[in-house]
């Protein structure tokens, strides 16, 4: 080996090979979003009516009746939980319809055929999910900011939960579209299981309004933490401690994705 071709092998991957997988990377990611913005009205433009309604609804209306909760306007309150609701299920959702459709197609096998570890295929998937997720967050917030009076109190914590939560609900899907073996199976889970867990998850409520059984039952709810952190880093207040929340965002999301990759490598659902 000449000193020439030294730097190509220093982090102990051939340059080459890191260029294709890198190309690879690009490619998967390039095509997602591309998917999800050719059809934006079914993926971009739903969560931005259906917070829109939600705000004049619960916010203007109701909100009005209901009064301040957790030391802010109901209608501030409720949109850290109108915010992550788009996350998880745009993040779930495109992840969970791609693969599936990959799988019903053929095209994973030509994945799984390419000169690219399993990893690179998660991530471009995850990624690709990641994307519409915090875009759908961006227009969601600025429908907020244009019918709400509030400010961003830790704009980094924000994009951070923002970012976790997307990852997690990305490979949830991933792992859903894994297990599907029809177009009803990718269904079963958000409306079954996301849904009754977001929706009591302190979108609308505070924890600390529940009677003692109830928030005790609550607090086994892991959107809550995911919620409570996200209202924290929007408005600067919560109910359960922010590190908690963000401590089980990290376990969960190390935990899916080592699952991930494990169903991936034994070719679970996805090999004949």
């Amino acid at each position: 080996m000449t000193a020439l071709d030294e730097p190509a092998y220093a982090s102990g991957v051939p340059a080459q090979r890191r260029l294709r997988w890198w190309g690879a990377l690009r490619t998967l990611v390039t095509k997602e979003v591309r998917r999800f913005l050719r059809i934006w009205a079914q993926t971009l433009l739903p969560p931005v009516i259906s917070t829109t309604l939600y705000l004049l609804i619960f916010g203007h209306l109701i909100g009005r009746r209901i009064g301040p909760m957790g030391g802010h306007q109901y209608i501030a309150f409720i949109v850290p939980g109108l915010v992550m609701l788009a996350v998880i299920t745009n993040a779930y959702g495109n992840v969970v319809s791609s693969f599936f459709a990959a799988k019903m197609q053929g095209f994973v096998q030509e994945l799984l055929v390419a000169p690219i570890p399993n990893w690179l295929i998660l991530a471009g998937y995850v990624t690709g999910a990641v994307v519409r997720a915090l875009l759908t967050a961006v227009l969601v917030s600025a429908v907020a900011f244009a019918l709400a009076d509030f400010s961003i109190a830790h704009l980094g914590l924000t994009l951070l939960f923002a970012l976790i939560t997307a990852v997690l609900f990305a490979l949830a899907g991933f792992i859903n579209a894994v297990f599907a073996n029809s177009f009803d199976h990718i269904s079963i889970v958000p409306t079954f299981v996301l849904t009754p867990l977001t929706y009591l998850g302190g979108v609308f409520y505070s924890v600390d309004l529940l009677p003692p059984f109830w928030r005790a039952l609550s607090l086994a709810n892991p959107v809550l933490y995911l919620v409570d952190g996200f209202r924290y880093a929007m408005l600067g207040s919560s109910d359960i401690p922010v590190l908690r929340g963000l401590a089980l965002l990290l376990v969960l999301t190390a935990a899916l994705g080592g699952w991930a990759l494990w169903l991936m490598q034994r070719g679970v659902g996805i090999k004949a």
